[in-house]
């Protein structure tokens, strides 16, 4: 990101990051299906940002920044294979298409022109372990950070770095071609593809690093991606679940901070501000999730947000029923996290004790002892309860593990409560 950093000073109002993260992964995306090769496709495009950073400052951004970046990058694709004396070998492979005919409409009569969408699934091979398809696509295709990529599964990022590398060099040496999916292909892939979508999601929501807390264009991106799966699968109640579960939540996006862009908890959130036609929608597909007999991840989750979208006020929320429906969650597709959730549920469900037993037999098990949200979680109950001491010391533990601004500034408030 060294060169994102840069453009800052370099780019000023240009808002030359915003064009990074925006536009990168899609553009990424063609390009690989232009050059055939995933690793000359990162670099040529990084040439390509860093000739942007040099020339937009004096001649403008492009009308289309995508398609200037996509031509840009496979010249330099071009150009870097004659000096190797590779082109001969590889220009069968290169396509010669116009920019404007390699980029694709949001959603096509053909779900799977969508480069990005179509390469996702490329990278959900069944030859590697869901989570490198995973990782893998998060990281090439999604734009997300190591950094990123292992918070969403609780390693460490050297731990994430060396996967990742596992991952390229098992698709080398099998010859994994990136080839569009036939249809006998696209369901043994659908898991990995739904796992991809969903993280995409949970990073744009939640955001590891940045000054914003919400990444609104990878929350957008997330339900566009679902949006296309859903046309490929319309018949499967996950992929409803999905689609239902990020609506739902994409509906209080605007709530989550406030003018300062600090964190407001769904507790404190303005509810006039969630946005009406996504609850609609989003309440529709997990109804039919339920009636279609969901007990997947998704859809499970999706009906616990359907729960908290019904609730006009914090004090209407119906959580005996979040909590029995985090119980059939934890009992269906256990995690540490899913038992996480299921506690404070409890907490607030069915007795603030019950539920402070439940977290502190979790931190015993130390699954989650770099999960900033548990100790979080339990000063809460705490502070609650009205344990004042106890509630900082877990403040002071969250505060130690937490890497978002805006989250620790929010820690810091709850501590100086407790404390004063």
């Amino acid at each position: 990101m060294e060169l994102v950093r840069r453009s800052k000073l370099a780019a000023g109002s240009m808002e030359f990051e915003a064009v990074y993260r925006e536009e990168r992964p899609r553009a990424l995306a063609t390009l690989i299906r232009l050059v055939g090769d995933i690793d000359l496709a990162e670099d040529s495009l990084q040439e390509a940002f860093a000739a942007a950073l040099e020339q937009w400052p004096s001649e403008g951004v492009p009308r289309n920044p995508r398609a200037w970046l996509v031509s840009a990058a496979r010249h330099k694709a071009i150009d870097r294979l004659r000096r190797e004396k590779s082109f001969a070998a590889k220009r069968d492979e290169i396509a010669y298409e116009t920019p404007s005919a390699a980029l694709p409409s949001d959603v096509d009569e053909e779900p799977l022109s969508d480069d990005l969408m179509r390469l996702i699934f490329t990278c959900c091979h069944p030859a590697l372990a869901l989570e490198a398809q995973v990782a893998l696509t998060l990281k090439t295709l999604c734009g997300l950070s190591v950094e990123e990529i292992a918070r969403a599964f609780l390693i460490s990022s050297a731990t994430m770095a060396q996967r990742l590398v596992r991952a390229k060099a098992k698709i080398r040496a099998a010859r994994i071609p990136y080839a569009v999916p036939t249809s006998e292909e696209l369901a043994e892939r659908l898991e990995g593809v739904l796992r991809v979508v969903y993280l995409v999601f949970n990073e744009g929501y939640a955001a590891t690093s940045g000054d914003e807390l919400v990444r609104r264009e990878l929350c957008s991106e997330a339900i566009r991606l679902g949006r296309v799966v859903r046309v490929l699968f319309p018949g499967e109640t996950e992929v409803a679940g999905l689609l239902a579960l990020m609506l739902l939540q994409d509906s209080r996006r605007s709530a989550r901070v406030d003018g300062d862009g600090e964190l407001v908890t769904l507790e404190e959130q303005d509810r006039s501000l969630w946005d009406c036609s996504e609850i609609a929608e989003g309440q529709t597909l997990a109804e039919s999730a339920v009636r279609r007999g969901g007990t997947g991840f998704y859809s499970l989750q999706a009906a616990i947000a359907a729960l908290h979208a019904q609730a006009a006020r914090a004090e209407d929320t119906d959580w005996p029923q979040i909590a029995a429906l985090y119980a059939l969650l934890l009992r269906l597709h256990p995690s540490p996290v899913v038992a996480l959730n299921h506690a404070a549920a409890v907490a607030m469900g069915n007795g603030l004790e019950r539920g402070l037993r439940l977290i502190e037999e979790l931190e015993a098990t130390k699954q989650l002892e770099a999960y900033h949200l548990l100790p979080a979680a339990k000063a809460d109950v705490l502070r609650r309860l009205g344990r004042r001491a106890q509630a900082a010391a877990a403040y002071e533990q969250a505060l130690s593990l937490v890497s978002h601004p805006a989250e620790r500034r929010y820690l810091e408030r709850r501590l100086g409560e407790v404390l004063s």
